[in-house]
């Protein structure tokens, strides 16, 4: 028994099989074991929020470190007999169960999964960015502006949804620069122009070279030209890496978007595979940690009740 709710399984037979122990996962597992169903968390221990020292917009929980939320969520889950594991699944094969095989090598059957793998952020290759990402570099200010509101604010533009961003980050400063870097000035519409004149945004053309940074505080952002611009804050737009390799290789009908490939579900998190759903980040870029807990209440209620129906069902039969 490593912790409260880490165990050493001795029976691999699952109802539920959860992977992945963010706020999906937590969210999901608590109700499978309210529901008296015999759940294992796998978590590989990486959430997509570890850079960051908060997390805001959650009701009652606004302003908590989120390694305290999943702390939290993980001695919860433990009062209803929800295992837990420090583990990554490898693979998965379809039958009259799933067979998931875990990386340190155990193997669990599950009559059913909840993919909530999430996915992780790939900064822009600007030196700097990714060092200084969760601090002065944020990317969503719904999660960060009121905390940085005021503060002479850069975006660093990767692609057209820059000027989107720098348009809503705006509304938390109204000194912003939008810094094209590799996007071409001619790249933008005459209504991106004018919106963003009418925003007060600033536009800075040419490539960045890297940030600068004194007492490690972000203070400017160096152009390749030499200068350096004044900025205490720097929004980007990562490239989102959606962790969804399990549901590809289960055959999971997917969605090509302008963030990354998502499997196809439905409003309970139900994809195409019989007896998988997913939720969370797993299922969209936009899933914020509300989103996310909300995402694998409803993906858990939904598995709840179709073991239900199968196991009257078979009832019946026999």
């Amino acid at each position: 028994m490593q912790t409260t709710n880490e165990t050493d399984r001795t029976e691999s037979r699952y109802d539920v099989v959860v992977v992945g122990g963010g706020a999906a996962g937590l969210s999901a597992a608590l109700v499978l074991g309210r529901a008296r169903h015999r759940t294992l968390v796998v978590d590989a221990g990486e959430p997509r929020n570890a850079p960051s020292a908060h997390m805001q917009g959650y009701l009652t929980r606004d302003g908590m470190a989120p390694a305290e939320f999943l702390a939290l969520g993980r001695e919860e889950i433990a009062r209803y007999d929800v295992e837990l594991v420090r583990d990554r699944v490898v693979d998965v094969t379809p039958g009259e169960d799933f067979t998931v095989a875990l990386e340190k090598g155990a193997s669990v059957r599950a009559r059913r999964l909840i993919v909530a793998t999430g996915l992780k952020d790939e900064m822009p290759d600007v030196p700097g960015v990714a060092e200084r990402f969760g601090r002065d570099v944020l990317h969503c200010p719904f999660c960060h502006g009121w905390e940085v509101r005021d503060e002479p604010f850069g975006v660093l533009a990767s692609s057209a949804m820059s000027v989107h961003q720098a348009l809503m980050v705006s509304r938390w400063s109204k000194d912003t620069m939008l810094f094209l870097h590799r996007v071409a000035e001619e790249e933008l519409t005459d209504v991106d122009l004018r919106r963003l004149a009418a925003a007060g945004v600033d536009v800075v053309p040419g490539e960045v070279a890297g940030l600068v940074a004194e007492d490690d505080r972000l203070t400017g952002v160096r152009m390749s030209d030499g200068t350096v611009h004044p900025r205490s804050v720097l929004f980007v737009g990562p490239r989102p890496v959606p962790q969804t390799g399990l549901l590809e290789r289960l055959g999971a009908e997917m969605d090509e978007t302008p963030f990354g490939t998502y499997p196809v579900v439905d409003g309970n998190g139900l994809t195409s595979v019989p007896g998988v759903w997913a939720a969370g980040n797993a299922i969209g870029f936009t899933e914020q940690v509300v989103h996310a807990a909300s995402g694998g209440y409803r993906a858990a209620t939904a598995v709840v009740g179709d073991l239900r129906m199968t196991d009257l069902d078979a009832a019946i039969a026999g």
